[in-house]
């Protein structure tokens, strides 16, 4: 039979002649049987459309259930009929004649003809009537039936197109368009995606594609100086031929109707570049999946190779982005961020399976746990973690911070009472008393770091006594130690302390107090004798009417009284035997601190560098200056002052000396409701200050005492500093003399006489109140002194920089109203060239010969060198050398000297082992540069952009430095346009774990709403106003501040947290700011501060805060009804 039944006959005719292709023939065909089919088919048509079929009851009685789908279609077709004639018929819809029920009948008849014709299969349990025929006959003609003897569809070949192309075509001239490609099936029209999508975020977090520019064309050597014109149409060169394509070889076509031909559309270059990224970027993800989990494969106990992983499944999920979800939807975004933590605790799980003993991955895993799990399971966790890991400093203090930032458990008792079993912990497990875990390294120095942040605690919660009485006591315990008790274990220690504790000895810091050894030895000789009481000086009027004003509503009354009493009444409260008082005369009871209070906290500090660093922390904590001290952690920043922007235009480059280090002292009130800024502490806080340095400054080597002696004149020239600029007179007079005695005094002694950084300290106060020459006298008897030193004296060097500088600004206020002339003052030029000769000093007499400026930049450039790989400061030095060259050459030459040391600087910052001393003296040399530069961009013409460039680099490197924030938001600030300091900021705070740049990013938008808020209500013409408009600066300071926030530095941070709260109800949104208040009591719960800022925001619910304040057991020195009775009095 031939492959082909159409031309079976010619087949069968030509069978002998072609006995050779008997493979085309298809043996398993019967034509017998296609006309059987055929015939079938026929007769199906005849019999669907012959009315007498109607009438076969046979069939009448196969089909009478119609299927499910046929009801369902019946249904929606009379609901559409009911729809569309409803409103038509009107009444008559319902009437229903005996035409219609004929009619009726004789469609049912036709469908049920139907589906037997059509050969419809129904279940026999669907069927409403039985039936003695349980089958079904399908006369539907199957093709498959034609060709193969089987009825399985699955017997029949199928196949693909592999390509658009076609056997047999010429490729020249002809072509194949397949209309039902599934290409073109599947190509819908999708709509724009915006920017918060998906896909458009996976496109943003990937690699960029590099867009290299065309390179310019290249001018010939001989090319003339003007442009040619172009030539002649007839003298061009004919015009380049394009390719010839396969379906036009004409070049008649377009480009559409040639890519029609061949059976493409138009290339979409935006589209196949974002899907191109898109895939870039999923594939480099993908790859670095796979990368980690070889390496975590290969070494499972790498620790930091699993917080790595986990730290990326953040930028795999896209969750910690700003743009990480639509606000709209919270829900999602939420469920999204829960599904990434969990997931992230099953890696946390896993890599504790390979690392069962790291205290890091347990850390991570209850830091994730947080928002999964309940407090009290959480808080289960954390104590059976602190109990198999007793000796991890590191451990305690996240613990410390978890028990004090949890609201619903939180309160003083509980968190002071968590510190003490910290640090008699840490103590057993030092001193050997602990034997089943040996001490770590560090142990001590740790264990201070914890006492400190106890202090602190406490001062922020308010219960500024006890945190005084536990200085007061590792003091004693620490420099007061009888010999008979050091060899015992610090328990044991402990217990021997506390006799002299509750004996009423006067203490450190008191008057008289002598300390435990000497009290230990007396009692051991039999009593203790009390010395005469000296007589006591005529005391000030203390007792000031707490209350101002008591027209006042009663919360302000309030405010007035706990902000006096905190400020008066921050030291423990002790009888004065002498009067005859008693603990019962005490009208506060919490001022006295008991010993069980401080009992469990005490420590042994043993280290001489660390007893040096436990008395300057105390005194920074009293509220003096110390420039060796580190960078605050987040926690402890609750002063407003760090961000206060208002410059001094008087001293451009000697302001920034002044510390800021955005901790509260005690005694100062840190509310922003106080106005009241003070210079220094009360009457009985200033005694307290100079009896701590008197009994402690024997105790310490003479280096160490040079250093204390330095923080107390320091602290004086603050006070004087402070006073000058709150203009009052009367007061900042006494005080000047005050403070010019305790130098005049601290200079006498034999010690200091030649302590040139005194002498320096000395001399800038006399400036700093106006006296000039007498100032200037001071500097030249301590150059006189040891002037010889040269530049090898980093002392000599600090005292004539600042020497320099004064004169620098003195030059500058003398021209200031004559000339613009850049400052080159010859008395400055003078003191840095005698400094680099290395001679004794002579006062400046008029005459400076250009041989001595020669040899004096030589000198200066050897010295630079020479110290280029020593560890010892040189900012000093470098600020020298800087001044001399702008002084003597130009800024140029001194923006070279500076540039080139804060590179050498920043370089040695990870390498240097003192990192500390490098950071600080990296920060002085950028300060400097950036101040000269300052001065020299207000007093001649100067590029902004060089001084913009100088503070980038060195706030990239210093992120943490407030005074260089400073000045990079003094100079952003003469600029309309925002948008290159807020990229700054938002390239800054992201690399960086610091909150500093968060809160001045915060700063500079609100400066700018305060600019843009007065220049609107000033009503001043439009040529007059100085800042461009500019809206959404609410929205974006709101963000800002949701960002910084939601950083885990951010977080616990009672200034952030304040500063939110202020300007939301300051915008005008009560309700959101009461929010962000509570919602702040969930992470830094024990701020006083805060609930003080909610009682002057919203004062219709002071009791409310009162109450709950009273609850958490923070320090409440004015109770509202203590209050109602002094109004009624």
């Amino acid at each position: 039979m031939a492959l082909f039944p159409a031309f079976s006959g010619a087949s069968d005719s030509d069978s002998g002649r072609r006995k050779d292709l008997e493979w085309l023939s298809n043996l398993s065909f019967r034509p017998g049987v296609a006309v059987n089919l055929h015939q079938h088919a026929v007769d199906r048509e005849t019999l669907s459309s012959s009315p007498a079929s109607l009438q076969k009851p046979e069939e009448e009685d196969d089909y009478d259930v119609k299927s499910k789908k046929k009801k369902k279609k019946e249904k929606k077709k009379r609901k559409k009929k009911r729809g569309r004639g409803g409103s038509e018929s009107g009444s008559d819809s319902n009437t229903v004649y005996p035409s219609d029920l004929l009619k009726r009948r004789k469609e049912e008849i036709t469908e049920r003809v139907e589906c037997v014709s059509e050969g419809k299969f129904v279940w026999l349990d669907d069927s409403q009537t039985p039936t003695d025929r349980p089958f079904c006959i399908d006369r539907r003609a199957d093709p498959a039936n034609w060709e193969y003897k089987s009825l399985y569809r699955g017997d029949i070949a199928r196949y693909r197109r592999k390509g658009s192309s076609a056997l047999g075509l010429d490729t020249q001239t002809q072509a194949v368009c397949w209309e039902d490609s599934a290409q073109d099936k599947k190509k819908v029209d999708r709509k724009p995606e915006r920017y918060f999508h998906p896909s458009v975020r996976q496109l943003l977090r990937s690699d960029a594609v590099v867009v290299l520019p065309d390179a310019p064309p290249t001018a010939p050597a001989n090319s003339a100086p003007f442009l040619p014109l172009p030539p002649c149409p007839e003298l061009q060169a004919a015009p380049p031929q394009p390719p010839v394509s396969c379906v036009d070889p004409l070049g008649v076509y377009d480009g559409g109707t040639t890519l029609y031909l061949e059976g493409r559309s138009r290339p979409e270059p935006r589209a196949e570049a974002q899907q191109q990224a898109g895939a870039n970027g999923a594939a480099l993800l993908i790859a670095h999946v796979e990368e980690f989990n070889k390496k975590l494969r290969e070494n499972p106990t790498d620790t930091d190779l699993w917080m790595d992983f986990i730290r990326f499944q953040d930028t795999l999920c896209g969750v910690s982005g700003v743009f990480s979800g639509q606000e709209g939807d919270a829900e999602s975004r939420r469920l999204s961020v829960r599904a990434l933590l969990e997931r992230k605790v099953s890696i946390v799980e896993r890599a504790l399976d390979s690392n069962p003993g790291s205290v890091e991955l347990k850390l991570e895993r209850l830091r994730l746990c947080r928002e999964l799990w309940e407090p009290s399971a959480l808080l289960k966790e954390w104590k059976k973690l602190v109990f198999i890991h007793p000796n991890s400093a590191s451990l305690w203090r996240s613990y410390l911070l978890f028990t004090q930032s949890q609201f619903s458990t939180f309160s003083v008792s509980k968190v002071i009472a968590v510190y003490g079993k910290c640090l008699s912990t840490l103590s057993a497990v030092q001193d050997g008393s602990m034997v089943s875990h040996p001490p770590l390294v560090g142990t001590e120095e740790d264990m201070l770091e914890i006492f400190l942040l106890q202090c602190h605690f406490l001062r922020q919660a308010g219960h500024s006594e006890k945190a005084v009485s536990l200085f007061q006591a590792l003091l004693d315990f620490t420099f007061h130690k009888p010999d008979s008790v050091k060899h015992l274990s610090t328990r044991q220690q402990v217990e021997f302390f506390e006799p002299f504790w509750d004996s009423g000895e006067p203490r450190v810091g008191e008057r008289g107090a002598r300390g435990w050894r000497a009290w230990m030895l007396q009692q051991e000789r039999g009593g203790w004798l009390i010395p005469p009481e000296p007589e006591e000086e005529e005391e000030e009027d203390q007792d000031e009417c707490e209350i101002r004003d008591k027209t006042q509503p009663k919360w302000k009354v309030w405010l007035d009284v706990e902000a006096s009493r905190e400020v008066n009444h921050w030291l423990p409260w002790r009888p004065d035997k002498t009067k005859g008082q008693s603990e019962e005369d005490c009208e506060d009871p919490d001022r006295q601190v008991l010993f069980d209070d401080i009992g469990p906290s005490l420590i042994r500090v043993e280290s001489a560098g660390l007893k040096l660093r436990l008395l300057l922390a105390f005194l920074r904590f009293l509220g003096m200056p110390d420039s060796s001290a580190p960078p605050p952690c987040s926690l402890l920043l609750d002063d407003p002052a760090l961000l206060d922007l208002s410059p001094d235009p008087d001293r451009p480059l000697t302001s920034y000396r002044l510390p800021l280090t955005g901790t509260s002292a005690v005694g100062h009130v840190a509310y922003l409701s106080d106005c009241r800024k003070q210079a220094g502490l009360c009457k009985a806080g200033e005694e307290f200050v100079k009896n701590v340095l008197e009994q402690t400054l024997p105790l310490f080597p003479l280096q160490d005492r040079a250093a204390l002696t330095l923080c107390w004149i320091q602290y004086e020239k603050l006070k004087v500093w402070r006073f000058v600029r709150s203009g009052d007179k009367k007061r900042a007079k006494l005080q000047v003399k005050r403070s010019k005695r305790v130098a005049k005094r601290l200079l006498k002694q034999p010690e200091n006489r030649s302590s040139l950084s005194l002498w320096r300290e000395y001399g800038h106060m006399e400036w700093i109140v106006g006296n000039v020459e007498e100032g200037r006298r001071v500097f030249d008897t301590a150059l006189s002194v040891g002037g010889a030193l040269g530049l090898r004296d980093n002392a000599l060097c600090e005292l004539c920089l600042l020497y320099a500088q004064l004169e620098v600004e003195q030059t500058c206020r003398d021209r200031a109203e004559r000339s613009g002339a850049p400052p080159t003052g010859s008395r400055a030029v003078h003191i840095l060239a005698k400094l680099a000769e290395g001679v004794n000093y002579v006062p400046f007499s008029g005459q400076i010969t250009p041989v001595a400026l020669l040899k004096a930049r030589k000198a200066y450039e050897q010295a630079v060198l020479a110290t280029a790989g020593c560890w010892k400061p040189q900012s000093a030095l470098i600020g020298c050398f800087g001044l001399f060259q702008y002084l003597t050459v130009g800024v140029d030459a001194a923006d070279a000297v500076f540039a080139e040391a804060r590179v050498r600087l920043t370089s040695s910052l990870s390498s240097s082992a003192e990192s500390d001393v490098s950071l600080r003296d990296c920060e002085a040399v950028c300060v400097q540069h950036v101040a000269l530069l300052r001065l020299h961009s207000s007093t001649s013409t100067f590029p902004l952009s060089r001084l913009r460039l100088a503070l980038t680099e060195a706030l990239t490197r210093l992120p943490c430095s407030a005074p260089l924030w400073h000045l990079y938001l003094l100079a952003e600030s003469r600029y309309h346009s925002a948008g290159r300091a807020r990229r700054f900021f938002h390239s800054v705070a992201r690399g960086n774990q610091s909150i500093i740049p968060h809160l001045f990013a915060v700063t500079a938008e609100q400066q700018r709403k305060q600019q843009l808020d007065s220049v609107m209500r000033s009503g001043l013409p439009a040529d007059a106003l100085t800042t461009l408009p500019e809206t959404g600066l609410s929205n974006r300071i709101r963000s800002l501040f949701e960002v910084a926030v939601a950083t885990e530095q951010g977080t616990h941070c009672p200034l952030l947290w304040r500063m939110y709260m202020k300007f939301t109800v300051c915008n005008g949104d009560l309700e959101r700011g009461r929010g962000i208040f509570y919602k702040a009591l969930q992470d830094v719960p024990w701020a006083k501060g805060l609930y003080v800022d909610a009682v002057q925001l919203f004062p219709q619910r002071v009791q409310e805060f009162l109450d709950l304040l009273v609850e958490k057991e923070l320090r409440l020195r004015a109770p509202m009804e203590e209050v109602e009775i002094l109004l009624d009095e």
